[in-house]
């Protein structure tokens, strides 16, 4: 029998789903996440229930929040289920289901950022948490810089009481805090950037330096904001995992996650203001932050790209699918082992082969489903942090950067918006509009799409990668992916 997911419900679901062990009753919300989106509820918000199950942190709860189309759409589909999650672990061949219920509350969403400073008024909260994707930090793409002309940071500095960005909003509650006498909640980012701590620390006071210097003062002397690493594969929800949840599991969830069985989280321990007791749910808390975190940003979401956009062009839509394909799985392993991994620092504790393989059969199972077009979008803000950082290292070095350089051709082809059979696309890409037009022109001049500096930045000067670069777009025109991925993993790029 089939059950819409409710607080009045849970009783009557499958005994084989697993159900939270608190009441909501029993819960008080102490952090506001900004994001809510799929891998907020398979990452944060199950270690939170972890903790809830265990009789811990119960004051620590989450109220969800956003300021985008897309968080207004997510909240109206967690409402009527009372902000339950199902959770979906993709175990090949021993998938397991429970609900999650460490979310109490979600702040209406508006054009701006108006109900997020109301809501933290309230000094029970005392961590803001965020995944707003790489490209919502408002950054300088090739220099990791905060860009204070970014249309989000310019509107903000004259419309405070309004604001339409995270960080105006952000800055707007914190300003009011402090002239209430408030304590500072705590900023903890859970993106995939490098030292996202910092880097949320750089947009909010960098906004403030734009409207008032004592405000930014107080935001770097005051505020914390730890940096931290995640990772768990978590792919977009689509009717076919909703229809899966209902089959096996017998639960109508408007929005269901799928992920797979791994995940982590390494945090710095840097919350003045008192913070749950996530070691106990498995959360490393460490000084080497920054360590693994480039690891996994080089590593995982390098492979990520590396395997996206050849797969993306040989009209392959799954990434296990891709997996299985001899020359996508070849050209990963030899760029893995060849370039990407020499220049990754050493991580306390672990072996960075070893870590690779482990990423290798996470893409690999075929039942989490991840898709090549998720992969492959946001391009634009992913590359310079995801590949080309480590062509940088190589290049400074002195080091050959053949595969890197026909990653980057990989990804300039793609942006063309066809696959090798002639196949369109979307290009699902916020720099779209000038993307494309680059990667056609580039067709028969191919280092003029490395005139798109905000992205290459000084890689683009380098004449081995420009010939490099070169030579590999065109043999992607002329000779297909196939045939230019045989040529490089025989060695004969």
């Amino acid at each position: 029998m089939t059950q819409s997911l409710n607080l009045a419900n849970l009783a009557m679901l499958s005994s084989k789903v697993g159900k939270p062990r608190y009441g909501r009753d029993e819960l008080r919300a102490g952090i506001l996440h900004i994001g809510v989106g799929n891998f907020h509820r398979a990452h944060q918000a199950v270690y939170l229930d972890d903790l809830f199950n265990a009789g811990r942190n119960l004051d620590w709860a989450l109220i969800g929040a956003g300021i985008r189309a897309g968080d207004r759409v997510m909240r109206q589909a967690l409402e009527p289920q009372n902000w339950l999650t199902t959770v979906v672990e993709l175990e090949p061949g021993a998938n397991t289901a429970r609900v999650t219920g460490a979310m109490v509350d979600f702040v209406p969403v508006n054009e701006d950022g108006r109900p997020i400073v109301n809501a933290l008024d309230d000094p029970a909260l005392r961590i803001v948490s965020l995944t707003v994707t790489e490209g919502g930090y408002c950054i300088d793409p090739a220099t990791g810089a905060f860009n204070p002309e970014h249309p989000d940071i310019i509107y903000d500095t004259t419309h405070m009481d309004a604001p339409r960005g995270v960080f105006g909003a952000l800055l707007a509650a914190l300003r009011r805090r402090r002239d209430r006498g408030l304590t500072p909640f705590t900023v903890m980012s859970c993106d995939n950037i490098p030292h996202n701590g910092q880097v949320a620390r750089d947009a909010v006071a960098g906004l403030a330096d734009l409207i008032d210097p004592a405000l930014a003062a107080y935001v770097r002397e005051q505020v914390a904001f730890p940096n931290s690493m995640v990772d768990r594969i978590t792919p977009a929800t689509t009717d076919r995992e909703r229809a899966i949840l209902v089959e096996r599991f017998g639960i109508r969830d408007n929005w269901p996650v799928f992920c797979e069985p791994f995940r982590q989280w390494v945090l710095e321990d840097n919350f003045p203001t008192g913070r749950p007791a996530l070691e106990e749910a498995g959360v490393t808390f460490t000084q080497h932050v920054a360590a693994f975190e480039l690891m996994k940003l080089r590593i995982l979401n390098g492979g990520h790209a590396t395997i996206a956009y050849p797969a993306g062009l040989l009209g392959i839509h799954f990434v296990h699918d891709a997996m299985a394909d001899p020359l996508v799985r070849g050209f990963l392993d030899k760029l893995e082992t060849e370039e990407i991994i020499p220049y990754v620092p050493p991580v306390p504790g672990v072996e960075l082969q070893d870590y690779y393989q482990l990423i290798a059969r996470r893409f690999a199972n075929p039942d989490v489903g991840d898709t090549i077009p998720r992969l492959a979008q946001d391009g634009s803000n992913r590359q310079p942090k995801f590949i080309l950082a480590s062509t940088r290292d190589r290049l400074k070095a002195g080091a050959d950067v053949t595969g890197l350089a026909l990653e980057s051709a990989l990804w300039c082809r793609y942006c063309a918006g066809t696959t090798d059979a002639g196949e369109p696309f979307t290009l699902d890409d916020p720099n779209a509009d000038r993307l494309t037009p680059a990667a056609l022109a580039a067709k028969d001049n191919p280092t003029s799409f490395l005139d798109l500096r905000d992205i290459f930045g000084d890689v683009a000067d380098a004449p081995l990668f420009r010939s490099q670069f070169e030579a590999a777009l065109s043999s992607l025109w002329r000779d297909g992916t196939r045939a230019t991925l045989q040529r490089y993993l025989s060695g004969n790029s």
